[in-house]
């Protein structure tokens, strides 16, 4: 499958592929990657059913990493570092643990490599299929209809970027949600064997606020990432590149300036 990407910046350096969250997309990286861009060549990636990317049925832990070796082969990139957030951080300990000739360096957002099964998760796509998009306004009355379901404000604002208009000035999920929800079982899933381990540098950066990693998942991050560096953004949840990007981009240039 041929993703789409924006080039974020910083020709000339060492590439750099970001991966984004679960029913987010590249433009989630776009204030960091600038950043980033003073390190590194940056790439952002929609994964399958996200975003400008194809759709399709399948969407397995393996699927998501073949999409980007296919990427990478393609535009000429043997070896990479690659920073993936959530469900692109699974993606990047999966492709690390199989294919560790192809990365110098993972970084990790806060994500630990575990299964999680969120209630939340299931009653946010609850929300998102009872939309009549037929009948739908904008994207402000879509939010008045996620709203008993989802009370948190800034995920309604979130969900519903995967709004967009049809031709005809309607509306429809620029996601594939049909494949993504059937495919929650595996997103939510560890994507790693317990034999699992990738020994190069990994940095993974966690949320403070967040309680996707708790301090009792380090000893399993090292346990499959012997090298792994842990740094927490003491003021951020669970999206640090977006809530602290100041702090965020100052962690990450940090440390690979130390592991150069």
């Amino acid at each position: 499958m041929e993703l789409f990407s924006r080039d974020l910046g910083g020709a000339g350096n060492p590439p750099l592929i970001l991966l984004h969250g679960l029913l987010g997309s590249s433009r989630n990286w776009l204030g960091a990657g600038a950043m980033l861009a003073e390190s590194w060549h940056v790439h952002a990636l929609d994964l399958r059913n996200h975003g400008k990317s194809p759709h399709a049925e399948a969407m397995r832990y393996d699927d998501l990493v073949g999409d980007v070796l296919t990427w990478m082969d393609a535009h000429g990139f043997g070896r990479v570092d690659l920073m993936g957030h959530s469900m692109g951080g699974k993606v990047g300990m999966r492709l690390a643990s199989e294919f560790p000739d192809r990365l110098n360096r993972l970084i990790v957002v806060d994500i630990a490599p575990k299964a999680y099964h969120s209630a939340g998760s299931r009653a946010e796509f609850a929300a998102m299929h009872e939309i009549r998009l037929a009948e739908l306004k904008s994207r402000t009355e879509a939010e008045l209809k996620m709203e008993s379901r989802v009370p948190d404000w800034a995920m309604r604002k979130f969900l519903t970027t995967n709004l967009e208009r049809t031709d005809d000035g309607g509306w429809r999920w620029s996601i594939n949600l049909p494949a993504i929800t059937a495919a929650l079982p595996e997103l939510e899933s560890n994507p790693l064997a317990d034999s699992a381990v990738f020994a190069g540098p990994v940095l993974f950066v966690l949320g403070g606020k967040s309680r996707y990693v708790r301090p009792e998942d380090h000893a399993l991050i090292r346990r499959h990432f012997p090298a792994a560096a842990i740094e927490v953004i003491v003021d951020s949840g669970h999206n640090p590149h977006m809530q602290s990007r100041e702090a965020f981009g100052a962690c990450v240039q940090a440390w690979f300036r130390g592991t150069g």
